[in-house]
């Protein structure tokens, strides 16, 4: 609480910023900072909340296995992105629908008996908006329809992917648990070897059981190979 006030007192100082914007579980620390800038400068500063957006289970949302969702395209994708909403919980997708979008109440409030396999289309729903919002038309065009060709064929143009050289290579080939790792769908090894052992591994279509598979390095040339992991996770491996 305290370097938060002392930060928002650096900014009043030096930007003249005079308004403190977060989150309602941030609303005494922002005060905080109100209060500083008061003493200490003899100025008036503000503070506004939102509501938090929880799940169904009463947590933060934003938080994953990996990490936090960005709204950077550099730390979280356009496909990423979309995919994060287009995998929210069943019970969430109405919330963040009616507290992200923009989109007219009415609508909105059709959807509340929506149920099944509707739920589905309400995701998609959620996941476009947010990314047209977040990335702009194009971004969710090209999101929307990478993830329809993932599920459908297992490639897509406009999925993530990842590169890797020569050197990444061990007599021209480079096993699965490299690949994964490399992919960036597993922080180490170990993981990997893990997601290759409980059979949520595939390359192209091909569920991958054995760890010590290897790939020739000019499979993934060109157009490169699609890795799976799970149900949800999917990135392109190409040799450059």
């Amino acid at each position: 609480m305290i370097m938060q006030s002392y930060d928002f007192l650096e900014l009043y100082r030096k930007y003249g910023c005079n308004m403190q914007f977060g989150g309602d579980d941030q609303w005494s620390n922002m005060l905080g900072g109100t209060e500083l800038i008061r003493k200490k400068l003899g100025k008036d500063a503000y503070a506004m909340t939102i509501t938090l957006l929880l799940n169904s289970e009463g947590k933060k949302m934003g938080k994953t296995a990996n990490g936090a969702v960005w709204l950077d395209a550099d730390k979280t994708s356009p496909y990423e992105f979309y995919q994060y909403w287009r995998n929210v919980d069943d019970n969430d997708v109405l919330r963040c629908i009616r507290m992200l979008t923009f989109l007219p109440l009415e609508q909105i409030d059709e959807m509340d008996s929506w149920e099944g396999s509707r739920l589905n289309d309400a995701k998609e729903i959620l996941a476009f908006e947010l990314t047209k919002l977040v990335h702009g038309q194009e971004e969710a065009e090209n999101a929307k329809s990478a993830a329809k060709a993932v599920f459908s064929t297992g490639s897509a143009e406009n999925m993530p992917s990842e590169e890797i050289t020569e050197a990444d290579l061990k007599d021209g080939s480079i096993d699965i648990i490299s690949m994964l790792v490399k992919a960036k769908l597993a922080a180490s090894r170990n993981e990997a070897r893990r997601s290759v052992e409980q059979g949520g591994v595939t390359v192209d279509g091909e569920k991958i059981s054995d760890v010590y598979a290897v790939f020739d390095g000019e499979k993934l040339k060109g157009e490169g190979v699609v890795i799976r992991k799970g149900k949800k996770s999917f990135k392109k491996l190409i040799l450059k």
